[in-house]
């Protein structure tokens, strides 16, 4: 419980100061030209609010809604998501949106996009600044790669020592590492202490490299103790740290994937199986531990989820890692090359949303808040706000009516025909671009909760 409130307030103050600098965006240009804003509003608020102030001699209405689903800049001759109609029945007055010229309705629009983006780079900037960027570079993970099966019919082979493509080095372990891998016509390995070039036609499925169980690839680790669960199958046979996991159920192992990979068909052995019986029969388990290179063949009874009880050195422990500093006005270049890195690769990775397998993939506010860490974590705090505010920024600004990229994009006809879209054209394709949302939300939120029953 005290892991999912961490991630909830994580969660709750990103999106707070994201949609509250991203409303202050669309506010920002609205006071620059002279239009009135109605409501600022942080939440939505259908039926009542939980709080709201009138400042004296301010036309404008500051609160909080009850719905965490974003927050609102009502601005005033706008046909906007409270589809306000009976305002724009009215005559037109010189202080409403409908009155300015196009190009400062313009940037009223994009005000909001182009605050989460500057936003996005200016935290990339400050962690950069901050902390540095430490990472482990993949050509000193001298332990080498575990490969599943389709990497090896390309030719990858277990313990090869990833250096790059013909675009260059590998940097670190991470989506990158995979998404050079899919696009790459050359992957250069050391195999033995060899250079081996293993030749690909640079379309793999990015999707599938990732989502595929085992992975594409992950780094090679030797099943070691590092902990054991206290009172677990593990303890009760007297394993600690040290111990090294060298057989499992009389099949050699070489490595913690190689357990897994085991675990892993046991489970699929355990879904077929009919009686508690047969449960029972899959979870006995023979094991051979080597301690200061002495070997032990021990019995156990893993727990009804496969568990043995111990936890294995994460990957990062086992190598060196190195940190690039950044002075202060070294760290803007450098935040910003990241942020438009981001923003590139989130782009291009939008094309498997329109797959089968992409849809599947959609999440929604339980997905984005399992990104944040279980403890609280400055770091991965910003770096996640960061995020965020890229992906705000573009999906507000993808040319659907009832986003701001909807407006943008009738605005701009606008400036190239010298005609305006009718009302009624404009109120309906609000209706329509909020439908299409509230559909979008249902999906990524639904397919949450799938996850969380085993169905997905």
């Amino acid at each position: 419980m005290e892991i999912f409130l961490i991630r909830v307030l994580q969660f709750m103050l990103a999106i707070s100061l994201l949609v509250l600098l991203h409303e202050g965006g669309h506010f920002f240009f609205a006071k620059l030209f002279g239009v009135r804003v109605e409501k600022f509003y942080l939440f939505f608020d259908p039926y009542f609010h939980l709080f709201e102030f009138k400042p004296k001699n301010s036309e404008t209405t500051y609160g909080m809604g009850w719905l965490p689903l974003g927050g609102y800049c009502k601005i005033a001759g706008m046909i906007d998501e409270s589809f306000d109609t009976e305002q724009m029945k009215q005559p037109e007055q010189p202080w409403e949106f409908r009155s300015k010229p196009a190009w400062q309705r313009l940037l009223i629009m994009i005000g909001g996009v182009l605050v989460n983006f500057l936003l996005a780079l200016f935290i990339y900037s400050m962690i950069l600044f901050h902390w540095g960027d430490t990472y482990v570079p993949v050509k000193d993970m001298t332990m080498g790669m575990k490969f599943n099966s389709e990497a090896k019919q390309l030719g990858f082979r277990d313990g090869d020592i990833l250096v790059g493509t013909e675009k260059g080095e590998f940097k670190d372990f991470s989506a990158d590492l995979f998404r050079d891998i899919s696009e790459a016509h050359r992957v250069d390995v050391l195999r033995n202490g060899k250079p081996v070039s293993i030749q690909l036609k640079g379309d793999l499925n990015l999707l599938n490299m990732l989502k595929t169980d085992p992975k594409f690839v992950l780094p090679l680790m030797p099943a070691l103790v590092d902990s054991v669960e206290k009172g677990s199958p593990a303890d009760q046979i007297g394993m600690r740290k040290g111990d090294k996991i060298v057989a499992v159920n009389g099949k050699e192992i070489d490595s913690y994937n190689a357990y897994i990979d085991i675990i892993g068909r046991l489970k699929d052995q355990m879904s077929r199986a009919k009686t508690s019986a047969d449960s029972l029969r899959l979870r006995q388990a023979t094991l051979v531990l080597e301690r200061n290179g002495q070997r032990d063949t021990a019995s156990v009874v893993l727990k009804p989820d496969l568990k043995l009880g111990y936890f294995n050195p994460h990957w990062e422990t086992m190598y060196k890692p190195v940190t690039r500093t950044f002075g202060f006005f070294e760290s803007f270049p450098a935040g910003i090359k990241y942020g438009w890195h981001v923003l590139v690769s989130y782009v291009d990775d939008m094309k498997y949303v329109f797959t089968a397998d992409g849809a599947k993939s959609l999440g929604g506010f339980g997905a984005i808040g399992s990104l944040f860490p279980p403890t609280w974590d400055w770091y991965m705090f910003w770096k996640m706000t960061a995020f965020l505010s890229i992906i705000l920024a573009f999906m507000n600004i993808l040319p659907i009516p009832a986003l701001d990229g909807g407006h943008v994009l009738f605005l701009l006809y606008e400036m190239i025909t010298r005609r305006k879209p009718s009302e009624t054209f404009m109120i309906r394709a609000e209706y329509i671009g909020f439908g299409i949302l509230i559909l979008l939300m249902v999906v990524a939120n639904l397919n949450d909760v799938l996850r969380i029953l085993g169905y997905l």
